[in-house]
């Protein structure tokens, strides 16, 4: 059998793969990728659509000690834990509390900014190159409290300020105005101005993945079985093929550690389960943005399809049965605020891949050469996906990434 060849391998469809495929294709690189599904059918399908360029505090911020006892009752639909999970990944969530103190919070958010900048920038331009514009909404995303939180959310408004992210303060009657169909439930508002959002994350990795192949690239579908150091290069393995790369960019998520582990890389992978809902639309009652109900614990956001509710983070085993108690939580409390009618299909879990620090892991892995690390993006994996994927394709060409890349790299968790 003749084995196939070529510059680049990514393995994984999702928003990252899908990016880093296309910058390297851009770079004039041969370039393979695979998934076992279609670009776009697994995490980057069921997010809330937000590119989010407010998005720079990490989930584990100083902030978070305030409402940890409560987050602890595993009874708040932001947040549900597996107990037995938390005992089993002892050492993960050590790190992960680690990392709440202040002095490890600018250097994040600031490495996140960055990220996110970058990644805002690429969307805009590749959205109109891949002719899915139509799906862009340039209204800003709206944090949205029930109780009186004008303090917390003067504080968020500050921070967003330092690294010059524009932000409107709003009360009720502002909110009304923005949203004149949803109910009055809301007293402050923070609307994040140059926040985008789309009408359907999946679509858009698929708008993407076509841009992609129209550039010369290659999809297939298959199942990745290993990944094995030859010469210079790599043996990429495959159900029933094989091809030959210079380099392997390991873009697969939550199913990246798996592959790793058999090149003898440990990554402290953590799993931020979400699930979602899709509702049909009252047409007299429409939502122009998503809408983060604080408070409340989730997310309504219009869709291609309709309201898709969100639900809040879910830590437990990535593979573990689906708890629907987040969502049966929310959706009442959904109703509350936008009149929508009944379901429209199941609904969606999916895993977010998260690492102590909550940065990503984009950079080359530290025993193996040509061998690069872009995951670990977390909930705003949708919103940073094309800037990761760009400055893996620029470091393989030997270019500078278009931001500082050092606080994402790899050989802090793994050697």
């Amino acid at each position: 059998m003749v084995e196939d060849r070529a510059d680049v391998v990514v393995l994984g469809a999702g928003i990252v793969g899908v990016s880093t495929a296309y910058a390297a294709r851009a770079r004039g690189l041969s370039v393979v990728l695979i998934d076992r599904r279609e670009p776009g059918s697994e995490t980057s399908y069921g997010n809330a659509g937000i590119i989010s360029s407010g998005s720079i505090a990490p989930f584990n911020n100083p902030t978070l000690w305030k409402v940890l006892p409560k987050y602890l009752t595993n009874r708040y639909a932001a947040l549900r834990w597996n107990p037995s999970w938390a005992v089993r990944n002892a050492g993960w969530v050590a790190r992960f509390l680690a990392d709440m103190s202040a002095s490890r919070f600018k250097p994040r958010a600031a490495a996140l900014h960055g990220l996110i900048g970058a990644s805002a920038k690429l969307h805009r331009e590749w959205i109109v190159k891949a002719g899915a514009g139509h799906r862009l909404r340039e209204t800003g995303w709206l944090k949205a409290w029930r109780g009186e939180a004008t303090t917390a959310a003067k504080q968020e408004q500050a921070l967003l300020a330092e690294y010059g992210i524009a932000s409107e303060l709003l009360d009720r009657q502002a909110i009304s105005a923005l949203e004149p169909d949803i109910l009055p439930v809301y007293k402050v508002g923070l609307l994040h101005t140059q926040t985008a959002s789309v009408d359907s994350p999946g679509a858009v990795v698929k708008a993407y993945a076509r841009m992609f192949t129209g550039a010369g690239g290659e999809i297939r579908q298959a199942e990745v079985k290993a990944v094995v150091p030859d010469g210079e290069g790599w043996h990429v393995v495959l159900t029933s093929s094989a091809i030959s790369a210079r380099h392997v960019v390991v873009a697969l998520g939550p199913w990246s550690a798996d592959l790793l582990r058999p090149l003898g890389y440990r990554v402290p992978l953590a799993f931020e389960r979400g699930y979602h809902r899709e509702f049909k639309p009252n047409p007299a009652r429409s939502l122009r943005r998503p809408v983060y109900d604080i408070d409340g614990g989730f997310i309504m956001t219009p869709m291609e399809q309709g309201i898709r509710v969100t639900s809040g983070v879910e830590l437990t085993d990535r593979d573990a049965p689906s708890s629907f108690a987040q969502l049966d939580q929310v959706v009442p409390l959904a109703r509350g605020v936008i009149e929508f009618g009944d379901a429209v299909g199941e609904p969606w879990r999916g895993s977010r891949p998260t690492l102590p620090d909550s940065l990503p892991m984009i950079g080359p892995a530290p025993r193996h050469a040509r061998l690069w690390l872009a995951f670990g993006n977390q909930h705003i994996g949708f919103t940073t996906g094309p800037a990761t994927g760009a400055a893996i394709a620029a470091m393989i060409g030997g270019a500078p990434p278009p931001y500082d890349v050092a606080p994402f790299a790899p050989s802090r968790y793994i050697s």
